[in-house]
C-alpha cells in the first residue's frame, strides 16, 4: 500500500506547504499556524477521520471568519474558539448528526465559496499591486482601479510572474511533477533574489518566538458562541461535502460522516490548543490526494509528518519567500473557488439563482449574512418544486387522449391542472398516467369530479399511477402509505412499443398457440406498421418518468464499475432481448452481438477485432465466470450460410462476414439429422450456438479458463415462436432434461 501512499503523500505536501502559508496570511494570522494546522489536518484528522483519501488542513472557506474573529478578539482568543469549535465538532458527531450537514443546499454552500473566494482575491489584488487591501470587499472594488494606475512596483512584477507561472505550469506536463503553486513561489522568490527587488517577506521566526496559549475570549458571550458555532459549523459542513464529493472519485471504501465529523472535531480542538488554524477538509488537497494514486490513510498521515519536518527543519526557507508572490498565489486560489462548472451543474438544475444571490451577498453584505440569505431563498425554492406540477396533454395517432401529471399534486397546482383537461373533448377515450409523489384532497376534489363528469358525458378513461396509488387509495377512502407502496414499473414494459397504449396492431386480442395476442399481428397493412415504429425519443421520456426511479438506487451504486457475471453473445436480430429471455437486470450481463452470433476462429480471417477485444475484456479485467453464447429460430444469418452465399448478393460486407459460418455449415453437413423435429434450417441455427463454443475454445485464454474450471461455457437457443429458452449440449440438441415446461 505505501507503493502508492507514499508518493502520494509528498505531493500533497508540496501543495500544502503554499496554500498554508497563503491562508494564514490571508487570516492575519502567524504563518506558522498555517502549518501547525495542516499538519494537525495529516496526523489527528488523517487517522480518526471518516474518509481514507480526504486531506484536511486550514481552508480558504474559513478564511473570511478567522480574519473577522481575529481583528474582533485576537489571535489567542480565535485559537480558544477554534477549541470550542472543535469540542462542539465532537458532540455533534457524537450524536450522529452528519448527515443533516448535507441537507444543506450546495447551491449555498458553492455560493459562499465563490463568495470568499472573489473577497479574498480582492483583497489580495491590492496587496500584489504593491498597496493594502481595504475593510471591505465594496472598498477593495471601488480602490482597485486607481491601485491599478499608480502602483508599478517590484511588487507588482512578483505578483504578475507568480499568476503567470500558476498559469502556464499546467500546461508544461515534463514539469508537472512540481506542483503549480511550489513552482510559482521558487520562482518568484529566485527572480526577486536575483535582480535584488525591493519587496517585502515572509518571517515564520516570529509565528516561533511569539507562540502562546490559547486565552479566553473577552467581549459579549452572545457573539462568541456565535463565533464558535459558526466555525463548527462552516468547518464541518465544507468536511463533510469534500468527504462526498472524495467518494465519487475513487473506488475505495466509502466514508463515515459522523466518524469524520468527530475526526474534524478532535483535529480542531488539538489545532487551537497548538495555536493553529482551524481545520476543514480541502477539497484541492483531496483531489491532488486521489490523483496522486492514494489508496489509504497512510498518504495523509505522512504528508502531515512531511510538512512537520519542514516547518521544524527547513522554515527558514520560508524567509525567501515574497509575500507579493504569496498574495498573488491566494488571488490565484480566489478566483478558482468562482467554478464555473459549477455555475453549469446548478443552472441545469435550477439552483443558479441561489448561487449567484449568496456569492453577491457574502461579497457585498457578509459571509453569516450572505448564508442566511442563500438559505432563504434555496428554502423559499425548495418550497416552490414542492408545489409544482406539470401537465402534459397530447393526442395520440389512435384517437385516444394520453394525459402526464407529475410532481406533488396540491391545491396550488389546481387551476393549472383543471385548464389543461379542459382541453380534451367530451366522449374522448383518455389515457392519464398519474406520476405524482403527493395528492392532497382539493387536487382529488378536483380531478374526481373531472373524471365523473368526463365518463357521463360518453367518455373513457384508463388511470395508471405510476409510484404511489395517490387517487385510488383517497376514492377508496383509506390513506396512502408511502413506506409499504413500492413503486410500480410500467404496465406491460416487455411488449415492443407499437403494442402498448391502443396502437395500431393492438386491436381486440385472440388467442394462438395458448397465448393472447393481437389479432391484426402479424398481418399489418404497410400504412399501419409505419405508424407503428417506436418513437425511442418518447420510450426515453417514459423510462426516465417512469422506470429510472425505480433503478436509480441500484444504477448509483454501479456507477463507478461494471462487475458482470457472464459474457454473453447473441444475434443482432431485433426479435432477440437478452435481459428478456434471460430475467437479468442491469450490471449481469457484459453483451456482443452481432449479425448470426457468430465467433471468429482464433487467427481467423478476415478478423474481428472487436470481439477478440470484448472477449479479452470480459475474462481478463470482469473476470466473468460464464460465456453464454445464444441462438435463435429463423436466423437470417444462418439461411444466407444456408443457401451458400445466394441470400447475400450486394451485400459484400455481409458475404465476408458469414465466411465466418462456414465451419457451422460443415459441422451441419456432418451431423445426426435424427433427435430434433425440425426444419433445416432451426437444426442449423442450433448447430450453430455448438460450433461458436467450439470456436471459443480456440482462444488460449478461453481454453485456459475453462481446462482450470474458472469458465464454464454455455450454449443457449430460443425459440421465437414458442418463447422457450432452451439450454443446447454439444452437438447443439436439447438434452431432454433441462427443458422446463
Amino acid at each position: 500500500m505505501l507503493r502508492h501512499d507514499l508518493p502520494a503523500s509528498l505531493v500533497v505536501f508540496l501543495v500544502a506547504v503554499p496554500l498554508s502559508l497563503g491562508i494564514a496570511v490571508t487570516c492575519g494570522a502567524p504563518l506558522i499556524a498555517g502549518l501547525i494546522a495542516a499538519v494537525i489536518g495529516g496526523l489527528v484528522a488523517g487517522p480518526l477521520g471518516g474518509s481514507v483519501v480526504q486531506v484536511s488542513g486550514p481552508a480558504a472557506g474559513l478564511a473570511l471568519v478567522v480574519g473577522e474573529l481575529v481583528r474582533t478578539y485576537g489571535w489567542r482568543a480565535t485559537c480558544m474558539i477554534t477549541l470550542a469549535a472543535g469540542v462542539l465538532q465532537l458532540v455533534l458527531g457524537a450524536f450522529k448528526v452528519a448527515r443533516t450537514a448535507l441537507a444543506v443546499s450546495p447551491a449555498v454552500v458553492h455560493g459562499m465559496l465563490a463568495g470568499v473566494g472573489v473577497v479574498i482575491a480582492l483583497s489580495q489584488l491590492h496587496v500584489v499591486l504593491g498597496g493594502q487591501p481595504e475593510k471591505s470587499a465594496v472598498e477593495n472594488l471601488v480602490q482597485l482601479p486607481d491601485q491599478i494606475v499608480h502602483n508599478h512596483s517590484h511588487a507588482v512584477a512578483v505578483g504578475v510572474l507568480t499568476i503567470t507561472v500558476l498559469l502556464l505550469w499546467p500546461r508544461l506536463p515534463r514539469l508537472n511533477v512540481l506542483p503549480a503553486p511550489l513552482a510559482a513561489l521558487a520562482i518568484a522568490a529566485a527572480t526577486a533574489g536575483v535582480f535584488g527587488w525591493d519587496i517585502a517577506r515572509a518571517d515564520l521566526s516570529k509565528g516561533f518566538s511569539e507562540w502562546a496559549a490559547p486565552a479566553m475570549p473577552i467581549g459579549d458571550w452572545h457573539g462568541i458562541a456565535g463565533a464558535v458555532l459558526l466555525v463548527a459549523l462552516l468547518a464541518g459542513v465544507e468536511s463533510l461535502l469534500c468527504s462526498v464529493a472524495a467518494d465519487r472519485l475513487h473506488d475505495g471504501p466509502r466514508a463515515d460522516l459522523d466518524r469524520e465529523l468527530t475526526g474534524q472535531g478532535m483535529a480542531n480542538l488539538v489545532s487551537g490548543a497548538l495555536g493553529g488554524l482551524p481545520v476543514a477538509g480541502v477539497i484541492v488537497r483531496t483531489t491532488t490526494n486521489i490523483k496522486a494514486g492514494a489508496r489509504s490513510r497512510w498518504s495523509t498521515v505522512l504528508h502531515g509528518v512531511w510538512v512537520l519536518l519542514f516547518a521544524v527543519c527547513f522554515g527558514w526557507t520560508v524567509t525567501l519567500i515574497p509575500m507579493e508572490a504569496l498574495a498573488a498565489l491566494l488571488v490565484f486560489i480566489g478566483i478558482r473557488m468562482v467554478n464555473l462548472g459549477t455555475m453549469r451543474g446548478l443552472h441545469g438544475q435550477g439552483e443558479l439563482p441561489v448561487y449567484i444571490l449568496t456569492l453577491g451577498a457574502v461579497v457585498v453584505i457578509g459571509l453569516a449574512e450572505g448564508v442566511l440569505i442563500g438559505l432563504g431563498l434555496a428554502a423559499l425554492s425548495a418550497l416552490r418544486r414542492l408545489t409544482r406540477v406539470s401537465v402534459q396533454v397530447r393526442l395520440e395517432p389512435d384517437d385516444r387522449w394520453h394525459v402526464v401529471v407529475t410532481g406533488s399534486l396540491t391545491f396550488v397546482g389546481v387551476p393549472r391542472l383543471t385548464g389543461n383537461l379542459r382541453a380534451i373533448p367530451a366522449g374522448a377515450a383518455v389515457d392519464l398516467d398519474l406520476n405524482v409523489d403527493f395528492m392532497d384532497n382539493a387536487a382529488f376534489e378536483a380531478l374526481h369530479g373531472w373524471r365523473l363528469e368526463h365518463e357521463r358525458m360518453g367518455g373513457t378513461i384508463t388511470i395508471d399511477e405510476i409510484h404511489d396509488e395517490w387517487y385510488t387509495s383517497a376514492a377508496g377512502g383509506t390513506r396512502v402509505s408511502t413506506a409499504k407502496t413500492p413503486p410500480r414499473a410500467p404496465d406491460r414494459w416487455w411488449l415492443p412499443r407499437a403494442y402498448r397504449r391502443g396502437g395500431p396492431l393492438s386491436s381486440i386480442p385472440v388467442r394462438h398457440g395458448g397465448v393472447w395476442v393481437p389479432s391484426r399481428a402479424g398481418r399489418s397493412s404497410p400504412a399501419e406498421r409505419a405508424d407503428a415504429v417506436p418513437d425511442l425519443l418518447a420510450g426515453a421520456l417514459d423510462f426516465q418518468r417512469s422506470t429510472a426511479p425505480l433503478v436509480q438506487p441500484f444504477l448509483n451504486r454501479m456507477a463507478r464499475r461494471q462487475e458482470p457475471s457472464h459474457l454473453f453473445i447473441t444475434c443482432a436480430d431485433s426479435r432477440v432481448v437478452p435481459n428478456l429471455i434471460t430475467a437479468s437486470g442491469p450490471g449481469d450481463l457484459f453483451t456482443v452481438r452481432n449479425v448470426g452470433n457468430l465467433v471468429p476462429r482464433h487467427g481467423a480471417s478476415p478478423s474481428d477485432d472487436s470481439l477478440v477485444a470484448a472477449i479479452e475484456y470480459a475474462t481478463t479485467a470482469l473476470d466473468v465466470r460464464t460465456i453464454t453464447v445464444c441462438g435463435h429460430s429463423g436466423c437470417g444469418a444462418m439461411a444466407a450460410v444456408l443457401s451458400a452465399g445466394e441470400k447475400t448478393g450486394g451485400l459484400p460486407g455481409l458475404r465476408r462476414w458469414l465466411r465466418h459460418g462456414d465451419h457451422t455449415l460443415a459441422r451441419y453437413v456432418m451431423s445426426d439429422s435424427t433427435g430434433e423435429d425440425e426444419g433445416p434450417l432451426d437444426r442449423l441455427c442450433r448447430v450453430n450456438v455448438a460450433q461458436q463454443l467450439e470456436n471459443l475454445r480456440t482462444y488460449p485464454s478461453v481454453a485456459h479458463l475453462e481446462a482450470s474450471g474458472r469458465l464454464q461455457l454455455v450454449g443457449l437457443y430460443f425459440d421465437i415462436g414458442t418463447a422457450r429458452v432452451h439450454v443446447l449440449n454439444s452437438e447443439g440438441f436439447t438434452p431432454v432434461a433441462s427443458v422446463r415446461s
